[in-house]
């Protein structure tokens, strides 16, 4: 062989290397393509079970708290309206204040 077809013989090797390199490349490209679409899927997939979890919770937390506010309002008025009040002495006080006795 001489040195030319030598030459030759490596570049046609070193061109083969080049086109299996770029091949490779263009395949690795496709997969991590393949697999961010994968991740994005499962990812939103993910994060709207967790959407749909926060709200069954809030909703709920949501209905307790209302509940609880319902029974302490309810607790509330009928310890006050147990209470007695004495309306005709009161405007008798009244009467005195504004009058100036007080």
């Amino acid at each position: 062989m001489e040195n030319n077809e030598v030459l030759d013989h490596l570049l046609k090797i070193e061109a083969k290397a080049a086109a299996l390199v770029n091949d490779a490349q263009i395949e690795a490209k496709k997969k991590i393509i393949e697999a961010e679409k994968k991740n994005q899927i499962k990812f939103e997939e993910v994060y709207q079970e967790e959407v749909k979890k926060l709200d069954r919770n809030f909703i709920e937390f949501k209905n307790n708290t209302k509940m609880e506010y319902q029974e302490e309002l309810k607790a509330f008025s009928e310890k006050i309206s147990s209470f007695w009040v004495d309306t005709e002495k009161f405007f008798a006080m009244l009467d005195e204040f504004i009058a100036g006795n007080v």
